[in-house]
């Protein structure tokens, strides 16, 4: 099969290598001890993946966990070879993969809060991933995708549950839901996570939000959403506190989500934020984090709540952040086919990771389909 292989850091090209089998024993990665046995496995057939942020540093700077890897955790496609302890109907079956293995025996995968497994393996950083013609997953990591779904859009659940789940997090939806749809909230980062937070809060009936980010292009994505123009502040550009002042009139934002990950945007939303304001943290971290005592002080004064967030849920219960999220995109409440700002073959798909690293074009969301 034809697949992109890294084998040191820079070290990533388009090769023809031996595809991936069921009965040669088990999915290995990183960790060992959390493997699983190819009888409980299915091969995909890829159809679609995109590229996440996280690639680019993985590929280019900092390398995998070993080497060498197929990266890419963001895909689709279809069932083509089922393990021995898998229903045959799961047979070309049209699926979505939840990246992240659990090992079911920590203290977290036992409260089922499987994101947060101390053990855990992953699809595309300690095994291999997407970006290849066929890939071996757990039969267990999958969900299978309703008629009204593309292979496009489904390749875009992992980044759509992250978002998901930080939104659930700050207590915006579901059974934590304990906010007014007037609240005013701010999205600090407008790349592909933002995005979509911006996306999902749209359509759950949020309208008083607010953008700041740092290209102009994404002030025109944030529009093509249905934010106004008006209601986004480029970080580089004027004070942004005065800013979010005057479209609170003064009272601050009820809740802000730090997609960035620099102490700024975290201490511009302690700045921001109004009495009982929520700070949802959601960007990795670039920096070392530091507070100024008057910010801590706003911290207890104004009873903030600071909340961090991680990967998504996956349960295969009906309300798992990938579950709501497949359901948002069957019944047409979100297109995240919209933030699909370049696609290509599979033999021209480098182009896409020299456009991230070098951010030579505008881009949102790159996408190879096969």
């Amino acid at each position: 099969m034809k697949a992109y292989v890294l084998k040191n850091i820079g070290d990533f090209s388009l090769e023809e290598i031996p595809g991936p089998e069921l009965g040669s024993g088990r999915l290995c990665g990183l960790n060992k001890e959390n493997s699983v046995s190819d009888d409980d496995c299915v091969i995909i057939e890829v159809k679609a993946a995109g590229i996440c942020g996280s690639d680019i540093p993985r590929i280019f700077k900092n390398g995998a966990y070993h080497h060498p890897l197929i990266p890419g955790h963001e895909f689709s496609g279809k069932v083509v070879m089922t393990g021995k302890n898998v229903p045959d109907t799961l047979l070309n079956k049209r699926v979505g993969i939840f990246p992240l293995i659990p090992c079911h025996k920590c203290a977290p995968c036992k409260k089922r809060e499987y994101e947060m497994c101390v053990n855990y393996n992953y699809l595309g950083s300690r095994c291999d991933g997407g970006f290849a013609e066929y890939v071996k997953v757990p039969a267990d990591n999958l969900i299978i995708l309703p008629d009204e779904v593309t292979y496009e859009q489904a390749a875009m659940l992992e980044p759509l549950s992250v978002a998901y789940h930080a939104i659930r997090k700050a207590g915006l939806c579901g059974k934590t839901q304990g906010i007014e749809k007037a609240a005013c909230i701010v999205v600090c980062g407008l790349g592909t996570i933002g995005l979509f937070v911006v996306m999902h809060l749209l359509s759950m009936g949020y309208r008083n939000i607010l953008g700041v980010g740092n290209k102009s292009s994404q002030k025109d994505h944030l529009s093509h959403l249905g934010i106004p123009k008006e209601c986004y502040a480029d970080f580089n550009a004027g004070d942004i506190q005065a800013f979010i002042n005057e479209k609170t009139e003064g009272n601050g934002a009820d809740v802000f989500f730090e997609c960035v990950g620099k102490n700024e945007s975290v201490s511009l939303g302690l700045n921001v934020l109004g009495p009982s304001g929520r700070l949802q943290l959601v960007g990795n971290p670039a920096s070392d984090m530091n507070l100024t005592r008057d910010e801590y002080w706003k911290i207890l004064r104004k009873q903030f709540t600071v909340t961090g967030t991680w990967n998504s849920s996956f349960t295969r219960s009906e309300d798992d952040d990938w579950n709501v999220v497949l359901k948002s995109i069957a019944s047409g409440k979100i297109s995240p086919e919209k933030l699909i700002t370049h696609r290509f073959s599979p033999e021209d798909f480098y182009k896409g990771f020299e456009i991230m690293r070098d951010k030579t074009e505008d881009y949102i969301k790159v996408m190879c389909i096969m």
